[in-house]
């Protein structure tokens, strides 16, 4: 049995588009959720991944739909495989119920762990450099004259901390951070 599984992030996006393409392609249930994708809680993927059975297709719209990172997809592709139930994905044609749909899935899946390592590297190179030349990155520090003032101004009881913010053009959290006597500025 084909098992569609359709997802949208936010409330005022339609699930329409979704659902008529796991229709077209055979699905005889559909479950379907309004929530991130970054979100755990996806009750009806959990009702899918309930519901199937094994020798079922769980059919997706596109990968994005099933999970948003690389790990969690090759998570659920392997709790799927371990249950006997295959994973279709429409858009990107993949379908792991052969071994050349698992093996394009794995490949994709070690591309983009490939990439992911590529990047972090870059960055950590870029990060080493600028060290190198002395620059720490980070925000700025506040200004010891900043400081002093905050801490002038929050000690009067009677100035309101919104009064001070904007005196001073700073937020909310910088003003509760400095308003202590004996603190400086971290760097």
């Amino acid at each position: 049995m084909k098992i569609g599984y359709a997802r949208v992030s936010r409330d005022d996006q339609r699930l329409d588009l979704q659902r008529d393409a796991l229709t077209a392609a055979g699905c005889e249930k559909l479950f379907s959720d309004k929530a991130s994708g970054t979100k755990a809680a996806r009750p009806g993927l959990s009702e899918a991944l309930a519901f199937a059975r094994p020798g079922d297709v769980l059919v997706v719209w596109r990968l994005d739909r099933l999970g948003r990172s690389l790990a969690e997809l090759v998570r659920l592709v392997g709790e799927l495989e371990a249950a006997g139930v295959g994973l279709e994905s429409l858009k990107e044609q993949i379908n792991t119920t052969s071994a050349a749909g698992r093996l394009v899935f794995h490949v994709f899946a070690a591309m983009a762990e490939f990439e992911r390592n590529l990047i972090r590297e870059r960055t950590h190179a870029g990060l080493d450099a600028a060290k190198a030349r002395g620059r720490t990155g980070g925000r700025p520090g506040v200004p010891p004259g900043t400081i002093a003032a905050i801490q002038a101004l929050a000690s009067d009881d009677s100035r309101p901390p919104a009064e001070i913010c904007k005196a001073l053009q700073i937020s909310r959290s910088t003003l509760y951070k400095y308003r202590r006597p004996n603190v400086t500025p971290a760097g």
